[in-house]
């Protein structure tokens, strides 16, 4: 029973390092407006933002905690445009906060609440 564990031990390792390789590759080539999801204990890089939360078991699951987030690449984007994006992390350079709101795709935390967890954002140069 122990060589069937450690087999699939093995087998969910191996899977999760490709995944994780598959999304750096897919992160590093995006082109602007793509969207990716990874899991959330990996920063949100610069030049994209966090459009929405899940739980997922494949990055760690177990929990009740949302550990997958979706982002999407905002690099690039024309002047003018203007996004609803989650305010789990800061907007980036260029981009402004217009207004904020709740949205449940943006629970980012194991404790909801009705507070505003969203922003939308306009670029601005």
């Amino acid at each position: 029973m122990s060589r069937l564990r450690a087999t699939a031990l093995a087998l969910g390792c191996t899977a999760a390092a490709l995944t994780l390789a598959a999304t750096t590759a897919t992160v590093a080539q995006a082109a602007p407006g793509d969207i990716v999801s990874i899991c959330a204990n990996q920063y949100t890089p610069t030049g994209w933002v966090d459009i929405a939360w899940a739980n997922d078991y494949s990055c760690g699951g177990g929990t009740f905690t949302p550990n997958r987030k979706t982002m999407e690449q905002v690099a690039g984007l024309p002047i003018g445009t203007t996004l609803n994006v989650c305010a789990s992390a800061w907007p980036p350079a260029g981009w402004t906060q217009v207004s904020e709101f709740y949205s449940q795709s943006c629970r980012y935390s194991a404790v909801p609440s009705l507070n505003h967890n969203s922003w939308k954002i306009t670029r601005v140069s």
